[in-house]
């Protein structure tokens, strides 16, 4: 008798568990509805592009406003919102009524990236918008969007300040800021990071068979895998942007912020952009889901 009450109660724990298991799984499953206000620039553009396709194709639902001014800095986007305060009714500041439009879950928060490696242009501006935030939607949690650094062959790298500098002094400025504000970061800097060390992905930038002096349309160097624009020709002028992110860089960073959002797995999402193969998509959803549900963080190089 006793030996059978010993089976009963482990067959009443394993079932137990099995269905706290099955609920949790199922909880992680769901279809979730999640209320979004990013408040930024041209790089906010970047990753909610694909954004609203992702969420689509993995039957979720997205509520989207965007308050986006190119190139704009925390400390513009702090004064339109004080100007706004102050009943100013040009387009920036009316731009602000889309904070109480919505009980937003989340509402990100960014650095112009020109600013992003320098701490001190954070101060005071980033804390003066999240107590604005927070006072007009209290419920709403506001997340840290780390953006990315340049492409290794971008011009602002010169005079011993590398791809690397940027990359790590805008991690620091980054993180410096969401603690003093005692929120998340979401880290789209740290998934290009990871991007461009992965086995899969990186590229080598610049390409050293390719002159751009002497180039003519429409030569172009090798630019597989990168995440950035980098060099495109508009008639017979050669441009660069190796700022902005490409097709994959922005699909990269729309995976990072469905899986930190939304709480579900990219990997195996059936939305593939136009310009990238399923391959490629493949790759980029491994390297976000790693970044956001592994705790998957770049590390320095050894000396």
């Amino acid at each position: 008798m006793r030996q059978l009450h010993r089976i009963n109660r482990a067959l009443t724990f394993a079932l137990t568990i099995l269905c706290v298991w099955l609920t949790a799984r199922a909880a992680e499953t769901a279809p979730k509805q999640v209320k979004l206000l990013a408040i930024g620039n041209s790089f906010s553009g970047n990753t909610t592009r694909y954004l609203p396709q992702i969420v689509a194709a993995a039957g979720d639902q997205l509520t989207f406003k965007h308050i986006m001014i190119g190139g704009c800095p925390l400390e513009k986007h702090w004064k339109n919102a004080e100007a706004f305060q102050h009943g100013a009714t040009n387009e920036q500041a009316r731009a602000w009524k889309a904070l109480t439009a919505e009980p937003w879950d989340y509402i990100t928060i960014q650095q112009y990236s020109m600013h992003s490696f320098k701490v001190e242009t954070y101060r005071p501006f980033a804390k003066q918008l999240y107590d604005y935030l927070k006072q007009q939607r209290p419920k709403s949690e506001v997340l840290v969007h780390e953006t990315w650094a340049y492409r290794e062959d971008d011009p602002l790298f010169k005079d011993g300040f590398t791809q690397q500098d940027m990359y790590w002094n805008l991690r620091k400025a980054y993180e410096t800021i969401a603690a003093e504000l005692g929120c998340r970061v979401l880290p789209v800097g740290d998934a290009f990071e990871n991007a461009r060390r992965d086995a899969a992905w990186k590229g080598v930038f610049p390409d050293p068979g390719f002159d751009r002096k002497s180039a003519q349309p429409p030569a172009l160097p090798d630019q597989a895998h990168s995440l950035n624009k980098g060099y495109s020709w508009a008639g017979k002028a050669l441009k660069y942007d190796g700022h902005h992110a490409n097709t994959a860089g922005e699909y990269l960073g729309a995976a990072v912020w469905y899986e930190f959002m939304f709480g579900h797995s990219v990997v195996g999402n059936s939305f593939v952009p136009p310009g990238l193969n399923r391959g490629d998509v493949a790759i980029l959803q491994r390297i976000a889901h790693q970044t956001v549900t592994e705790g998957l963080r770049p590390k320095p190089a050894q000396p």
